[in-house]
């Protein structure tokens, strides 16, 4: 009898330890700025955001429906769900990392630390790495932040959106619209 107790206190104890952490949609947040006539800048995000943090595999998973593009303007969210994201292809869009299991696992709550590591994303069809500076948080002992340290900077033209972005532009009758979009983030897990 004590061998089976302690066997399933063992077992709870190691699911415990690796359990996933899940992203809070509505306390998470995926902005990004667009530039349009050399000087007008506008602040978007995307409502509806899912993921997890692995931690027995220290991976961190998001996936962003591009459905859920906010930019305030009905009009706009349409054209870019249709014209820049093409959302009858490309309904999501993906990032992955892995993270430091040692230091994301020792933790205490209000501590944090900072990591560089290399974001996988995979958006309209295309995955690229790209190198980020990330602060991890643990708000209390079920409740952590990772947000990213400075603005990520995409090339429309390393996801095949160059072209999306012209044709904003030409709809819109604007000059200019930049295709260097600056990316933030702030995500809550819980456990």
């Amino acid at each position: 009898m004590k061998k089976l107790l302690s066997l399933c206190l063992m077992t709870f104890l190691s699911f415990n330890v690796q359990a996933a952490w899940q992203l809070k949609n509505d306390q998470s947040t995926v902005n990004f700025v667009s530039i349009k006539k050399s000087s007008v800048g506008e602040v978007h995000h995307f409502k509806s955001l899912s993921g997890l943090i692995d931690n027995g595999n220290a991976k961190i998973e998001i996936e962003i429906d591009l459905l859920g593009v906010e930019t305030n303007i009905p009009i706009r969210n349409e054209r870019m769900q249709s014209m820049l994201f093409e959302v009858s292809k490309f309904t999501s869009a993906s990032i992955t990392t892995k993270i430091d299991n040692s230091k994301f696992d020792n933790l205490k709550s209000g501590e944090q630390y900072e990591e560089n590591v290399d974001l996988t994303v995979n958006l309209h069809g295309v995955t690229r790495k790209i190198k980020v500076a990330i602060q991890v948080v643990k708000l209390t002992n079920n409740s952590l932040l990772v947000y990213s340290e400075y603005p990520v900077i995409l090339k429309a033209s390393d996801f095949g959106l160059a072209n999306g972005i012209q044709a904003l532009r030409e709809i819109a009758k604007l000059p200019s619209i930049s295709t260097v979009v600056p990316v933030t983030f702030s995500l809550i897990f819980s456990k």
